[in-house]
């Protein structure tokens, strides 16, 4: 079907796929504590990807109905086991683009998006689509990062340029790497009221090790190494030196190093 849906940056392999659980599985607390609905809403999750974020979404609220789409087919069929082996049994997964949405108007008590703005070169008209199909009352939540808010010790100027090549690639193929920072006046653009958005912050050091292995390393560094070789092609660094601003990146995730990030996220009501 036509989309005006960007080219997905970090590809679909089964090492982007793992990056994404660690993600979701290390911020779960910190991202969904408050990612609650009343009991019986129907939900439509907005770019699932492989589950990663609905797993937890769907066990935190066992008495709503989830319907979770993706225009990958491969990253449904992932999803789609993942749930399963957790015996996960309140969603329904399908195959649908968020700018050409299969359901009639005013379905939906809720809609959640999680790291999908950031992919989308119109942030806005995908927003419209959704409100179309949001009840009367109905909200929205979206949740996205922004690269702008990194910063760690000990500090590196290559590592800061790594990241600035992902901000880059990112924003080449139509996205927005710093779109965390614009949830309100996006949502407010797209016309929702009472509009909230609230900062989560991930600060990690050697306090919190789970953070360290699952944040640190295996979602944010392993990110930057995951777009090495195109950064290199695209001759946005040399190859030397990326490779020291990713060793840069690892040695913050070791004795003595921090490393923090903010992630933002936004809600909306619909009149």
């Amino acid at each position: 079907m036509a989309s005006k849906q960007d080219k997905y940056i970090h590809g679909y392999s089964e090492k982007e796929a793992n990056r994404l659980n660690d993600q979701a599985d290390s911020l779960a607390q910190v991202l969904h504590h408050d990612s609650i609905w009343e009991a019986g809403s129907i939900v439509l999750e907005a770019g699932c990807g492989v589950g990663s974020q609905t797993k937890t979404i769907v066990l935190q609220n066992p008495e709503c109905q989830f319907i979770s789409i993706d225009i990958s087919q491969d990253s449904l069929i992932q999803a789609k086991q993942l749930v399963e082996s957790l015996g996960i049994n309140n969603v329904k997964f399908q195959q649908a683009d968020i700018f050409d949405l299969p359901f009639e108007d005013e379905s939906f008590d809720h809609i959640f998006l999680c790291f999908v703005l950031e992919h989308l070169a119109y942030p806005l008209s995908a927003l419209d689509a959704l409100k179309r199909k949001l009840k009367p009352k109905g909200t929205i939540t979206l949740i996205e990062g922004d690269h702008g808010s990194t910063y760690f010790h000990p500090d590196s100027e290559l590592a800061r340029r790594a990241i600035l090549c992902q901000v880059e690639l990112q924003r080449r193929n139509g996205g927005d790497a710093n779109v965390g920072r614009k949830l309100y006046p996006i949502l407010q653009n797209a016309g929702f009221q009472e509009i909230t958005v609230s900062p989560r912050q991930v600060y990690v050091d050697d306090s919190n090790p789970d953070w360290v292995e699952g944040f640190t390393k295996n979602t944010f560094t392993a990110m930057i190494e995951g777009i090495k070789e195109e950064a290199i092609t695209s001759q946005l660094m040399n190859r030397d030196d990326i490779e020291k601003g990713i060793q840069d990146l690892n040695r913050t995730a070791e004795g003595g190093g921090t490393f923090c990030y903010t992630f933002f996220k936004g809600k909306g009501i619909k009149n």
